[in-house]
């Protein structure tokens, strides 16, 4: 009842239009009813019979006022023909309401999931499969739409044609309609032993075609590093083995239908068989004429077809209820926009930590403890830290990406969860280690944050990322397609192109997620002085580098969770710990690459 409540939410919109196809598809089978009806007219007339014809007598008088025979079988089969005409044009009516409503429901689903996975929190990604939403927003939405739409109609349709039928038949002979109804029971109970199967078999298929619809899209995404690592073999296996599962699960629920379509044909006949032997008894017996036979033959189709088709429907409806289901799991999680705050306060760039603790759900562990600093707006701040010591998880702290689970962070003198998220975020850039480029064009890329950026400040971005002069190389300049997350660009061209698109945008705060560490040392160094001479903002950046971390005002140096120090290089240096260690290491580069910079300045 719960799923019947999913499918409800989503039809009630098009009430009205549902009603209206079931009315039409009442009235095409009434309408049906009649061509039998008027093939027992022709029998009756050419066998010069008296049957019990349900047929409106306007219509009955206007066939006899022919007298003729000959004309009067004419005057019937113009009749069909119109009749027939007629039908078609209300079944194309009822195909495009039918199609369009389908896709109106398919938009509104589609609609809805993608704006809700785009509201989700940054851990509900992180722990979900791509391939499985992928799924859920396609095939789901399709199987959920074409029932609402197209097969409940249908299946109402079913239970009206066969109580025409039954109507039909009965006026002819009472016991030729209770004998054709015979099967219908029959016929029912194994539709409903069906759908309690295919209801359980088909969540095994779709979590099946779940898992292989993610192995080949992480395939898709991880192609250069599965040749990378010669691992073509393991995967296609991995592919393989996922691929024969979701095949013997389908094949399976494949064989059990073929075995549920042969029984049902199987009634289906004994039936028509069951049927005509009664019909030939009756006649014996004078209740009946050949008119009276050939008629109720006609209309059986009415009775036993439907019946065997609501077995497909409640296939289709046991299918239905599970790819629902799959939906409303996703739609059931908490936006994380349901804990919001409202303010848009105008931000410099102070920002403050006070005693911030933080784990994930998953662990009572806490991975920051007791976080406290403050940096002044204009500040240059770098990050640096082992591997796993929370240095990423303070900026995503800091942008509401995580929430802490203790203690205050502020930005000038506003807590951070009284702040609108959209707002704060549009106050905060960031630029990550990995890059992420639509399938766009470089300026597309560039100017995405906000499409009405000039030319002029497209290309200022890019000069101060050092892009700019290899752009201008490409074939189509700022108009070149960069592929998918920008699969045409070497990783230093990306990451500078995500810097442009940081540093198009005026925000008061930004953040170098260990983005600058994978630039060469020289562009690192040329990008850090353009920042230098452009509009002061604090900039924070995460960096394994510590000849670009010396450069900034202060530098934190986080170890455990704990920050174990925070201050200048110059004062860093001189005391035992873990940044002297690392300068120690990395120090005599700094050196080589001034010798570097004077040589190709001279």
């Amino acid at each position: 009842m719960e799923r019947l409540g999913y499918l409800w939410r989503w039809s009630k919109k098009y009430a009205l239009i549902i009603i209206f196809i079931i009315i039409l598809n009442f009235v095409l089978q009434w309408l049906y009813s009649y061509i039998s009806l008027f093939v027992q007219v022709a029998f009756d007339v050419l066998g010069k019979e008296s049957g019990n014809i349900n047929l409106p007598n306007f219509l009955l008088d206007f066939f006899y006022s022919f007298k003729e025979p000959i004309k009067i079988i004419i005057v019937i089969a113009i009749a069909m023909i119109l009749l027939q005409a007629s039908r078609s044009f209300m079944r194309f009516l009822d195909g495009y309401i039918r199609g369009k409503t389908t896709e109106n429901i398919g938009y509104d689903m589609r609609v809805t999931m993608y704006n809700h996975i785009g509201d989700l929190s940054y851990s509900y990604h992180n722990q979900s499969d791509i391939g499985d939403l992928i799924q859920r927003c396609t095939s789901d939405i399709d199987t959920s739409s074409s029932f609402i739409s197209s097969q409940f109609p249908e299946l109402i349709n079913i239970f009206v044609t066969i109580g025409i039928g039954a109507y039909q038949v009965g006026k002819i002979n009472i016991t030729l309609m209770l004998v054709s109804l015979a099967s219908i029971p029959l016929l029912g109970i194994s539709s409903i032993i069906w759908f309690n199967y295919v209801n359980k078999k088909f969540l095994e298929v779709e979590h099946a075609e779940s898992k292989m619809t993610t192995i080949v899209q992480e395939n898709v995404n991880g192609a250069r590093v599965v040749r990378a690592f010669a691992n073509e073999k393991y995967e296609f296996e991995k592919m393989d083995a996922a691929n024969k599962e979701f095949a013997r699960r389908d094949m399976a629920l494949a064989k059990k239908e073929a075995l549920y379509w042969g029984f049902s044909d199987f009634v289906v006949v004994f039936q028509y068989a069951l049927t005509i032997s009664i019909s030939i008894y009756l006649a014996y017996k004078n209740e009946v004429n050949s008119a009276d036979i050939v008629a109720c033959l006609l209309l059986l189709g009415m009775l036993v077809w439907p019946i065997r088709g609501l077995g497909r429907i409640i296939s289709n409806f046991g299918k239905t209820l599970v790819a629902v289901n799959r939906m409303e799991e996703i739609l059931k999680e908490k936006s994380e926009y349901e804990d919001n705050g409202s303010l848009e306060p105008v931000i410099n760039g102070n920002i403050t930590f006070k005693n911030v603790y933080f784990h994930f759900d998953d662990t009572n562990n806490h991975l920051l403890n007791n976080i406290s600093f403050n940096i002044k707006a204009g500040e240059t701040i770098a990050i640096v830290g082992k591997t796993g010591s929370g240095k990423t998880t303070i900026c995503n702290l800091l942008t509401r990406f995580l929430n802490n689970t203790a203690g205050d962070i502020y930005i000038d003198d506003t807590n951070i969860k009284d702040i609108e998220k959209h707002y704060l975020r549009r106050q905060i850039r960031m630029v990550l280690q990995d890059p992420f480029l639509f399938s766009k064009t470089v300026y597309e890329n560039i100017s995405i944050i906000n499409d009405s950026y000039s030319n002029l400040e497209v290309k200022r971005a890019a000069k101060l990322a050092h892009i700019d002069a290899e752009i201008e190389k490409f074939e189509h300049g700022y108009e070149t397609i960069v592929g998918e997350k920008g699969t045409t660009l070497s990783g230093g061209q990306k990451q500078r192109i995500a810097i442009a698109r940081m540093l198009v945008d005026d925000s008061p705060i930004i953040i170098f997620d260990d983005s600058l560490s994978a630039l060469d040392t020289k562009t690192d160094y040329l990008i850090r002085e353009a920042l230098k001479n452009k509009n002061k903002r604090t900039m924070i950046i995460i960096t394994h580098r510590t000849t670009t971390a010396k450069e900034a005002d202060r530098i934190m140096v986080l170890n455990n969770g704990t920050i174990e120090a925070f201050d200048t290089h110059e004062n860093l240096i001189k005391k035992d710990g873990l940044y002297k260690e690392l300068w120690e290491i990395q120090g005599n580069l700094e050196a080589e690459f001034k010798d570097i910079l004077e040589k190709e300045e001279r």
